[in-house]
């Protein structure tokens, strides 16, 4: 499987990305992790607007579903070490530009996300830290935090509460869906959480363990094609290990069938799913001689290609536009965002 690089563009420390349909029309936006710009582009990788000017400290960009291209993103998260006033932030298009707001000021914010489950729609938000006193203090875990998100966040005064504490480098996060709705799997280096929104007005917010390991990012996809999806996950935190694991029928529990055996230092971008009818993981490292971006399958056994050399990507999205096969990366150890397209 290869993919040919069709555009570039330049950012220092671009980090997030996300999908936005703005007048029925499909755009990339993507934000720096420090002091440049968020963006916008065409699903080809040509450049469309300014959304807004720097400093940005955004780790997470996350659509409002039907409303017409608005998200939430975080901002003034620099870093672990630079949060204190990290907030998320609610962003609109209007006639006269792209307006924003701050909607809740929520420190050391990594991920978030909104969940639509059982009728109703939450904000959920997993901190890396809670606080620090000096640089690289991990002596105040995170937390996963919820609250209600209403129809008109801007209107409204948000308070979130504690779900799961204790989340000692609470760095990876993914939404997947079940009978319900949304829910969230989280990473930390106290291992892999799954946590479901209440199921009725009378129920609470239920957490289960699905693996006890030191892990950083994870993420989903039947890559054997047997009907049930396997999780592949990066570890330790900012680690350097591929793995892929198999949920056991006897006993529910997440069994490591594979491990790469070559180690990916700083092994950060991660993306699941299908790529041209075939269940893929797409995974990039920020450090080492050669900060490549991997793409892993399954073919009587896991294999992987190298999709891209010495670019260091820091997060990946694929995606399908006219018919073809995408990926964005944002390689931020070079500064360069990345539009990719696989070949035929």
């Amino acid at each position: 499987m290869k993919a040919i690089k069709k555009a570039v563009y330049p950012m220092q420390k671009c980090y997030s990305i996300a999908q936005l349909q703005h007048n029925d029309k499909p755009y990339i936006a993507v934000a720096a992790e420090k002091e440049d710009d968020c963006l916008l582009f065409t699903p080809e990788g040509k450049f469309v607007e300014t959304i807004w000017k720097g400093p940005s400290g955004t780790m997470s960009i996350v659509p409002l579903q039907g409303e017409n291209g608005a998200f939430l993103a975080t901002k003034k998260m620099f870093s672990p070490n630079n949060a204190d006033e990290a907030c998320i932030v609610l962003v609109r298009p209007t006639a006269q530009g792209w307006k924003e707001k701050t909607l809740i000021k929520v420190p050391y914010a990594h991920r978030f996300d909104v969940l639509e489950s059982n009728g109703k729609r939450y904000l959920v938000c997993a901190t890396i830290k809670k606080s620090k006193e000096y640089e690289d203090d991990w002596r105040f875990p995170g937390q996963y935090l919820a609250c209600e998100l209403p129809p008109e966040p801007e209107n409204a005064e948000l308070k979130m509460q504690v779900v799961v504490d204790s989340l000692l480098k609470n760095h990876g996060y993914i939404r997947r869906h079940d009978k319900n709705g949304d829910y969230s799997v989280i990473s930390s280096a106290v291992g892999i959480f799954e946590i479901h929104p209440p199921t009725d007005k009378d129920s609470k917010w239920s957490v289960e363990k699905l693996l006890d390991e030191e892990t950083s990012d994870m993420a989903f996809a039947d890559f054997d094609g047997d009907g049930q999806d396997e999780m592949v996950t990066l570890s330790p935190f900012h680690g350097n290990t591929v793995k892929f694991f198999k949920k056991q029928d006897s006993d529910n529990s997440w069994k490591c069938v594979y491990e790469f055996p070559k180690k990916l230092e700083f092994v950060h971008a991660i993306w699941a799913g299908a790529v041209k009818n075939k269940q893929v993981a797409v995974i990039g490292h920020r450090k080492g001689e050669s900060r490549d971006l991997y793409v892993f399958s399954y073919d009587n056994g896991y294999r992987a290609e190298i999709l891209d050399k010495d670019c260091g990507s820091t997060n990946v999205l694929v995606y399908n536009f006219m018919n073809k096969d995408r990926i964005v990366s944002t390689n931020r150890e070079i500064n360069e965002i990345a539009f990719y397209e696989f070949e035929a």
